[in-house]
């Protein structure tokens, strides 16, 4: 046994003065990073051919968006009377209505076909009121409002015929995004009393990921370096036109202005991309501000970030969805 031992001591002695090493055991592999979460929204969407616009470019990248829709856009002058704000008498608006019964006919076409195409239908309300000083009856007077002129907009216009289905897309509309993101403890009592889901009216200091509290998913559009100084900006096209213009339009410079506003997107979501993958949300207007500048900055951005195989656009809806599903199945496995 003594001369066997020996014997197996010198060759693997021999084998290591040849150059050969005994193999260590294979080393774990490195934990996969999840997809890159981005979330692009759109605000009060009222114009047609943005609509169209947005839906064909969710349709080349693979995207969902999720289009938080103002439901005075849904009335004609005729029927403007169906919607009273807090506060105001019957028809009035912080921004108008739709100018006719074919234009409302037609904007209800667009929420029906991007709702069957995946994506998300949300609430920002009505008139475009600051709701700031609101009281939760006042918040659920609103909310109440939405949905009855969603869900019954064909019949308060007289539009025939209902697309089968259409109230059921109404009733899905569980999230929800304060005009000027202008929110108060009273909006957040009537959320869950209201039946939504997430609450998308918040700003933060770069990404963050949302919270929950009394049952909503809160959210918020984060402040991203922009501009040759690096100064934070709320990622929304409104804040960037702000700072850019002065609210101001100034055409010559839209390319100028397309630039700045694409690597300020592309430089936050590498940030996130290479790091901790916290999601990215970006806001957005159907108002073609600076001649398109901030459009065309988020094509170009959504072109090149969506079609990665590792990053998914997505919208909030699908978003809350999948992190219920994981608390359900985490709670059924524990």
């Amino acid at each position: 046994m003594p001369r066997l031992y020996r014997v197996v001591a010198f060759s693997i002695a021999s084998l290591a003065a040849a150059g050969t090493a005994v193999a260590d055991p294979p080393a774990a592999p490195a934990p996969t990073k999840p997809k890159q979460v981005v979330i692009i929204s759109f605000d009060s969407a009222r114009d047609i051919p943005q609509w169209k616009r947005s839906r064909a470019l969710a349709a080349r990248t693979g995207a969902h968006f999720t289009y938080f829709v103002s439901c005075v856009f849904l009335l004609s002058p005729k029927t403007r009377k169906e919607y009273t704000a807090p506060g105001k008498t019957a028809g009035k608006s912080n921004i108008g209505f739709a100018a006719s019964k074919q234009e409302v006919a037609d904007r209800l076409e667009q929420i029906n076909l991007a709702a069957s195409e995946g994506h998300d239908i949300g609430s920002h309300g009505c008139g475009h009121f600051d709701g700031k000083d609101w009281s939760k009856a006042d918040w659920l007077s609103e909310f109440g409002s939405f949905s009855h002129i969603l869900e019954s907009a064909y019949s308060i216009n007289g539009i025939a015929p209902e697309p089968a289905g259409w109230r059921e897309i109404a009733r899905k509309a569980f999230g929800f995004r304060a005009p000027y993101l202008s929110a108060n403890k009273a909006l957040y009592e009537a959320l869950p009393r209201a039946g939504y889901l997430f609450d998308a009216s918040g700003v933060s200091r770069g990404p963050v990921r949302p919270t929950t509290a009394n049952g909503i998913m809160r959210f918020s559009l984060p402040q991203i370096p922009e501009g040759p100084r690096s100064r934070p900006v709320i990622a929304m096209d409104y804040n960037l036109y702000v700072r850019h213009s002065g609210g101001f339009e100034r055409p010559s410079k839209a390319d100028e202005f397309a630039d700045r506003t694409y690597d300020a997107f592309r430089a936050a979501f590498d940030v996130q991309y290479q790091g901790k993958r916290i999601p990215l949300e970006l806001g957005f207007h159907f108002t073609l501000m600076n001649d398109g500048a901030y459009w065309n900055a988020l094509e170009r951005f959504a072109g090149e970030v969506c079609t990665k195989p590792d990053v998914e656009c997505i919208s909030y809806r699908d978003y809350v969805s999948r992190q219920r599903a994981d608390e359900k199945q985490a709670s059924v496995g524990g």
